[in-house]
């Protein structure tokens, strides 16, 4: 398996229970169905072993669990890196000429590599998977075009003009922040890996089904972690706009962000002050930064606001390093989750599979 400098075994199923500390790995299919299923088909060789790639970390998690090692998989990011700005490099383009899936998120999350998969001359199956999985999506404001620069001889009246400036609404691409969207993504994965590779398919329906179950498990775990909170407190205040399906999903309004759709976007000091205004007015005692976003910015609103930050931050672009509480799509789920609870003084319970 190839993932650039990102080395994750797979083939290896695990069965586990996220502890308090959340230091195990989210459960994945049991090792001895696996085996059964395995020897009931014909087993795939190296030679004839399918190329996939996949762009974003959560996809090639998700990939990985379900497909085991009947594939060869490339994942195109690595943990930490933020897709909206990623550029690709000549090994990414090499890989997607080569691969015989190509598995992407769409609603432009990772522009560059669209704009790479969109262009190339492989007739590979591609396949915007979020985009597949959740058709009608949220819609955001996209406005880095009006905030690229934020020039120092801009004057004060240039910066309220471009506040008043209202972003172009498009689709909100972080649709896997609501668990059930990502049992459609695993939907998605698994009907194009069978097609890839047919005889595989009892092993791939057996691991999707294990991945939905336990995240339907974490869908129903995430509700009543958030019930937990105080009503005056149950709004989220982010980096930038990248929780609304998971606000929408589980009760918990967005009350303000720093930033549209895009970590592109560059807020002025107009933005800064307003959002500072906004979280005094909201009472919140904390504000969230994100991983792979910069939290400089979001650190003075809390200064400002005199208001918390917490010492982690919010995985919302992907997935964390290898051996960190994000590194799979289930943990990320639920390390969110327990940020955002104990932020706003809920009553945290970790995740315990049925």
């Amino acid at each position: 398996m190839i993932i650039n400098n990102w080395k994750r075994e797979i083939g290896k199923t695990v069965g586990v229970t996220l502890t308090v500390g959340l230091l195990a790995s989210c459960g994945t299919p049991n090792t001895t169905n696996s085996e059964d299923s395995n020897s009931s088909v014909t087993s795939t060789t190296e030679s004839q072993t399918p190329t996939v790639v996949a762009t974003t970390t959560v996809l090639c998690d998700l990939t990985q669990r379900i497909a085991e090692d009947t594939i060869k998989l490339n994942c195109l990011l690595e943990p930490g890196l933020d897709p909206h700005v990623y550029e690709p490099l000549p090994e990414d383009r090499k890989a997607i000429e080569n691969a015989e899936l190509i598995l992407y998120s769409g609603y432009g999350l990772e522009p560059e590599l669209i704009k790479l998969i969109e262009s190339t001359s492989n007739k590979a199956p591609k396949v915007a998977v979020a985009q597949e999985a959740v058709p009608n999506p949220l819609l955001g404001e996209d406005d880095h075009h009006n905030h690229e620069e934020d020039h120092s001889d801009h004057s004060h009246e240039q910066e309220e003009h471009q506040e008043e400036a209202q972003g172009e609404q498009v689709p909100d691409p972080h649709v896997w922040h609501n668990a059930q969207n990502g049992v459609k993504m695993v939907e998605v994965i698994e009907k194009n890996l069978e097609q890839l590779v047919p005889e595989q398919a009892q092993l791939y329906r057996q691991n999707a089904q294990a991945l939905k179950t336990e995240l339907s498990q974490i869908d129903d775990w995430i509700k009543s972690q958030i019930a937990t909170i105080p009503k005056r407190n149950r709004q989220l205040i982010t980096t930038h706009d990248s929780l609304g399906y998971y606000a929408q999903a589980y009760n918990i309004p967005v009350a303000g962000v720093l930033q549209g759709l895009s970590t592109e976007e560059k807020p002025t000091a107009t933005r800064v002050k307003e959002l500072v205004d906004q979280v005094k007015a909201s009472n919140v005692p904390t504000i969230f930064p994100e991983v792979a976003v910069n939290s400089k910015l979001i650190e003075t609103v809390a200064k400002d606001a005199q208001v918390k930050i917490p010492a982690q931050e919010l995985y919302t672009e992907g997935l964390g390093e290898p051996g960190s509480s994000g590194d799979s799509y289930p943990k990320m789920l639920v390390t969110n989750t327990q940020i955002i609870v104990e932020g706003l003084g809920g009553e945290f319970i970790s995740f315990q599979a049925p």
